[in-house]
């Protein structure tokens, strides 16, 4: 049983609308008319680097191994500088496609009349759910740990929310979401 626990589950909701992201952020209309805002979240993951440390990580490792491939080349091994190269680009790449996984959004929207949920994905793709407070209750397990994830289920169709944020974030929005939907069937 505690096996059954650990399993992830998978999104099985059906989507209201999908489509390319209509603005900068995708997210800024997002139920603007729907009355006012029980309960308002975006979430997005953690930058590990701000801009300023990626430059000065990028000027050490640049530093490095231009520092290495002089010395190889001054002593007769000049193949090592294209692996030199290689090894810059190697981890510019790796930052690059890091930033770039910076920027999924997930924005939560509860009212008295309903539940809006819209992820944009970094290639600007966006998909938006529409979910009414009475049928909808939100889980995690407990106590949270790294594979916990916040499920949100309405009529018999699952969405997981929130899952790159640390398993101390997961829990708080699992609490503040519930509480707002609790607020929203009154």
């Amino acid at each position: 049983m505690a096996f059954m626990n650990r399993v992830r589950q998978m999104e099985t909701l059906a989507p209201s609308q999908k489509g390319r992201s209509s603005e900068a952020s995708g997210l800024d209309l997002l139920g603007e008319d729907g009355g006012t805002a029980l309960f308002d979240a975006v979430l997005y993951p953690n930058r590990s680097l701000p801009n300023a440390g990626f430059i000065a990580v990028m000027t050490v490792v640049i530093g490095a191994n231009v520092l290495f491939g002089t010395y190889f080349y001054a002593i007769g091994a000049w193949p090592v500088i294209g692996f030199c190269g290689l090894d810059i680009f190697a981890v510019w790449l790796a930052f690059k496609l890091s930033y770039r996984q910076g920027r999924l959004r997930e924005r939560v929207r509860v009212t008295k009349d309903e539940m809006l949920v819209a992820r944009v994905l970094p290639s600007g793709h966006e998909t938006r759910w529409r979910l009414q407070p009475f049928w909808t209750r939100v889980s995690i397990d407990r106590p949270v740990r790294h594979e916990s994830q916040v499920r949100v289920t309405s009529k018999g169709g699952t969405l997981i929310l929130g899952a790159f944020l640390s398993p101390e974030e997961r829990g708080r929005f699992a609490d503040a979401l519930t509480n707002a939907l609790g607020r929203a069937r009154q």
